[in-house]
């Protein structure tokens, strides 16, 4: 069986070449290399291997730009440091991932994949390695903020929020059962934490999710009032240069 290991940190690779030979005894380590570049002149110039295991980002770029300069006709493993939230979007493809640092049984996992998945070579296109960066790449929104309740420490799910607002230089939710709790974030660091799909910076005071806006109504100088439920104790204008991305967002 031989395998080429695409590792642009040179303990790791020395790591995983071990782990390899111990796993796989009669495995044989072709080469180790630490770039997209030498990667794509070795594969361009060498008998394609039974297996190759790639880290995601290398020294000179993502090794997914490997597939876009030559055709790999060997099976795939990625190894990565992404969070292993993130990586569960990858599973139900016929690539394997694993989390650094490597850790051997997950490696005898993979290993076992590949003798019951890739028994043939597979020749991986273009297009579906596109696709795979860009599920990777997906911004990953928050779905909790942990909150105090008294002199404990609870949790809300984002699902549950209906609005964010400022008040004296503090943020808080307001949750669907009237409820408000202060977050540890500011406005700011929700509306890059928040699916904008989901949610919209209404003005400079409050962050509104889809399901609380209950009525639109116009309000003077070309702004927009809106009714939010819960009710909010204060009023809720769009402001005259968001009206347009206002409308746009709710007619997504």
């Amino acid at each position: 069986m031989h395998i080429l290991i695409i590792e642009d940190e040179q303990p790791a690779a020395k790591r995983l070449r071990n782990l390899v030979t111990e796993c796989r005894p009669q495995a044989f380590v072709l080469d180790m290399l630490d770039s997209v570049e030498r990667a794509v002149q070795w594969l361009r110039t060498q008998a394609a291997p039974d297996l190759i295991f790639m880290d995601i980002q290398l020294a000179d770029g993502l090794s997914f730009d490997i597939f876009q300069q030559v055709a790999v006709q060997s099976p795939v493993i990625f190894t990565t440091a992404y969070d292993q939230y993130t990586l569960r979007a990858f599973k139900v493809n016929s690539v394997d991932y694993l989390l650094k640092p490597i850790d051997p049984d997950e490696l005898a996992d993979a290993f076992r994949k590949f003798d019951t998945v890739f028994g043939q070579k597979v020749n991986y296109n273009l297009q579906t390695i596109q696709q795979m960066m860009q599920t990777m790449t997906q911004p990953q929104y928050k779905e909790r903020f942990m909150v105090r309740v008294g002199q404990q420490m609870s949790y809300i799910t984002v699902a549950d929020i209906h609005y964010f607002y400022s008040e004296d230089g503090l943020a808080y939710a307001k949750t669907v059962d009237n409820k408000k709790h202060l977050v540890d974030y500011t406005l700011e660091q929700l509306e890059t934490a928040l699916d904008p799909k989901q949610f919209f910076r209404i003005n400079r005071k409050v962050i509104a999710s889809i399901q609380s806006i209950q009525k639109i109504a116009p309000y003077f100088n070309s702004r927009l009032k809106l009714e939010l439920r819960p009710k909010a104790d204060f009023e809720v204008i769009v402001s005259r240069e968001r009206v347009n991305d206002f409308k746009s967002w709710l007619d997504h």
